[in-house]
């Protein structure tokens, strides 16, 4: 078993143990030869550990978790959108700006959001309550205009029912 460091420096107890036993679970659904597999799920799990984004050092952990060069983690964190490299907000804030929410409204969306939280897209609130992104097709096209927030999908957007969803949150 080869184990790649970055820096020469066990990265590994930044991992939280209720985390390693999830990434563990990933690891089964996938041959023994193929961990590395795992990379998203893992990338995932120590985000949410993390208050929502991904340190340098988590990135290498997972690297060295999984057995895999560190470059490969951080192109992967980089790739997709559902990963973050910043600080983000409690309340992270994913826009649909692609076609089907773009031709239903999401310009209207985002000039509501950008005017009630006082923030542009890809910016956080100064009391680090929300952060507001724009994203790719969330898939929830029938609903559009949508956003995601957490784990929850809120469509058929107006700017009534915006504020409400935002009331609503701690």
């Amino acid at each position: 078993m080869m184990l790649h460091r970055h820096r020469g420096e066990s990265k590994l107890h930044l991992i939280e143990e209720a985390s390693r036993q999830e990434i563990d679970r990933w690891i089964a659904k996938y041959p023994a030869d193929r961990r590395q597999a795992a990379v998203m799920a893992a990338l995932r799990i120590v985000q949410d550990q993390n208050g929502g984004w991904l340190t340098t050092d988590l990135m290498d952990a997972v690297a060295e978790y999984l057995e895999m060069p560190p470059i490969e983690v951080y192109e992967v964190a980089t790739f997709y959108s559902m990963y973050e490299l910043e600080p983000v907000g409690r309340h992270k804030i994913c826009v649909c700006t692609n076609i089907s929410c773009m031709l239903c409204g999401s310009e209207e969306v985002v000039a509501h959001l950008e005017k009630r939280l006082g923030i542009r897209l890809g910016e956080t609130t100064p009391d680090g309550r929300f952060t507001l992104k724009e994203v790719e097709c969330l898939g929830a096209c029938v609903e559009a205009p949508m956003f995601q927030i957490g784990n929850t999908y809120y469509g058929n957007l107006t700017p009534e029912r915006i504020d409400e969803i935002l009331d609503a949150l701690d």
